[in-house]
Parts: structure tokens; C-alpha cells; sequence
């Protein structure tokens, strides 16, 4: 398990969480604590990046130095208010042609 350096506090809920990177380079906020209900396998790659990847049909079980983790997305209790989305333009008619 990645060191308690790692470890920071949710904006929302103030839980404990860590940051990793998954297999596609998004970032995924996950529980700090191990969870054997999770669905994230989460390591410390060679250079102490957080990562990890979801356990999948094709990779069902841990490998390594993985261990279990919950994305802490459902888990918050209070998660960051989304600014409102922006009213889409109205589309106007394309010009009429008289040839």
C-alpha cells in the first residue's frame, strides 16, 4: 500500500482519499483505506506514482502489490457542487440561396 503521504481529504466530505492515475491517464480519486468490496486495483508504480486500473473479466484478480480500493465517488457524502451547465446556443437556419 502506497505511504500515508499520499493520503489527502476530500473537498466535499472530508474523508480520507487518495489520487491515482488509471490505465487511461485519468485521475480517480479512491478511499485511502483498502476495501474489499472495491472494484479498482490500485499499486505504487516504480517511480511512487499512485495508479490503478479496474478489475475486469479479463484481469478478475489482483496481481503484485495491488491491493483493493473503492472509487471514493460512491462513497462521498457530499460531493463538490458542479457549476451549471450553460444554456446551448440556438441554432439558427442556414442562409437561403436563390440561384
Amino acid at each position: 500500500m502506497p505511504s500515508a503521504a499520499d493520503v489527502v481529504t476530500c473537498d466535499g466530505c472530508h474523508a480520507p482519499i487518495r489520487w491515482t492515475v488509471t490505465a487511461a491517464g485519468k485521475r480517480l480519486a479512491v478511499n485511502a483505506e483498502p476495501d474489499s468490496n472495491g472494484n479498482q486495483a490500485v499499486h505504487a508504480d516504480g517511480v511512487g506514482r499512485v495508479r490503478s486500473r479496474a478489475i475486469t473479466a479479463d484481469r478478475p484478480t489482483l496481481e503484485g502489490a495491488e491491493w483493493l480500493a473503492m472509487p471514493h465517488v460512491a462513497t462521498c457524502t457530499r460531493p463538490p457542487l458542479l457549476p451549471p451547465r450553460a444554456p446551448r446556443p440556438a441554432r439558427r437556419p442556414a442562409p437561403r440561396r436563390s440561384w
